[in-house]
C-alpha cells in the first residue's frame, strides 16, 4: 500500500503500540492525545503533533482514534473543532475505541451526509495484541471502504471481519465482551482456589491452560496473576464501562442477560475498592480480599 497521511487521535496503552505499526509500515503519521506526554515516543520517532482533532483531520486522509469512553469518542469526533469538522470530503475515519453501537450509526450518518466515510472497528487482543500486532479487529460499515482500509487493518492485527452495517462492529465487541466478563470471574475463582489448596499457579495454569478450560484469559492473565502483576493491560473502569454498554444495548434488545448483571457488580465493586486503574487481573486481588481470613 502507497504511504498515506494517517491521523491518530488516543496514544494510551494500546493506542501509541498501534500507532507505531503504521509509522513502520512507512506511512505519515499526524497524532493527538489529550495528554501530550504520551505521544513523545510517537513524536520522537517522526509523528507530527496537531493541537485538536480537527487539526489531525485537516492533515489526514484516513484519520484512526481510540479513546475511553463514548462520550470522549463524541467528543473527539463531532465536537466544532472534532475530526468531521476537520474532514473533507473522501476522508475515511475509523473508530477503534469500544463504544456504542448507537452513537457509531450516528457518526456515520453524519459522516455520510458530509462525503466523509466512517466505520466502527473496535478491537479485542488488549496491551500484548497492540504491541505484537495480533489484534482481533471487527468492522462495521461499508464494505467497500472497509476494503480500502483493510491493509492498514493489517498492520494492526491479525483476526480482521467485516461485520455488517455501521455498529455491527461494536455489536461484536459487546459479544467479546460479555463473554470475557464472565470468563474473568472463573480465572480468578479458580487460581485462588488453587492458591488456598496449596498449589502452584504456574503449575496449574500450564494445565488446566491445555483442556477444555484453556482461554485467552487463563493463559494470558493467568501467569500475571501469579506474579501478582496487576498492572493494566485494559482498565478495569474500561471494563464497566464496556459492561455498562453491554447491558443498555441488551435492554434496548429486551434480553435478559442475569450473568452479565452479576458480573457488573463485582466489576463495580473492584472499582468502588480503588482497583479502576489496574488491569482486569486485579479482580484476584479483589476476590481474595473477601476470602481474608486470619
Amino acid at each position: 500500500m502507497d504511504s498515506l497521511s494517517i491521523g491518530w487521535i488516543g496514544t494510551g496503552v494500546m493506542g501509541c503500540a498501534m500507532c507505531g505499526h503504521l509509522m513502520d509500515a512507512g506511512h505519515r503519521l499526524f497524532v493527538h492525545n489529550r495528554t501530550r506526554a504520551k505521544a513523545e515516543d510517537l513524536l520522537a520517532h517522526g509523528a507530527q503533533w496537531c493541537d485538536t482533532p480537527g487539526a489531525v483531520a485537516r492533515q489526514s486522509e484516513v484519520v484512526f482514534s481510540i479513546v475511553g469512553y463514548p462520550k470522549d469518542v463524541e467528543t473527539v469526533i463531532l465536537a466544532p473543532d472534532g475530526v468531521l469538522a476537520g474532514a473533507a470530503p473522501g476522508t475515511v475515519m475509523v473508530d477503534m475505541t469500544t463504544s456504542s453501537p448507537q452513537l457509531a450509526a450516528k457518526i456515520f450518518e453524519q459522516a455520510n451526509a458530509k462525503g466523509v466515510a466512517a466505520l466502527d472497528a473496535p478491537v479485542s487482543g488488549g496491551d500484548m495484541g497492540a504491541r505484537e500486532a495480533t489484534l482481533a479487529i471487527m468492522v462495521g460499515g461499508d464494505p467497500a471502504v472497509f476494503n480500502r482500509i483493510l491493509p492498514l487493518f493489517q498492520s494492526l492485527g491479525r483476526h480482521i471481519a467485516h461485520m455488517g452495517a455501521p455498529g455491527t462492529g461494536q455489536h461484536t465487541k459487546m459479544c467479546n465482551q460479555i463473554l470475557i466478563a464472565g470468563t474473568m470471574i472463573g480465572v480468578v475463582e479458580s487460581l485462588l482456589y488453587a492458591r488456598r489448596a496449596g498449589m502452584s499457579m504456574e503449575a496449574v495454569i500450564d494445565v488446566i491452560g491445555r483442556g477444555a478450560a484453556s482461554s485467552w484469559a487463563i493463559n494470558h492473565l493467568g501467569p500475571k496473576i501469579a506474579r501478582a502483576d496487576f498492572a493494566p493491560g485494559f482498565f478495569i473502569k474500561h471494563f464497566v464501562k464496556d459492561m455498562g454498554i453491554a447491558l443498555e444495548e441488551a435492554g434496548r434488545l429486551n434480553l435478559s442477560l442475569p450473568g452479565l448483571a452479576l458480573v457488573h457488580q463485582f466489576y463495580i465493586a473492584a472499582k468502588g475498592q480503588g482497583a479502576e486503574n489496574l488491569g482486569t487481573q486485579a479482580l484476584f486481588q479483589i476476590l481474595d480480599g473477601l476470602n481474608h481470613r486470619e
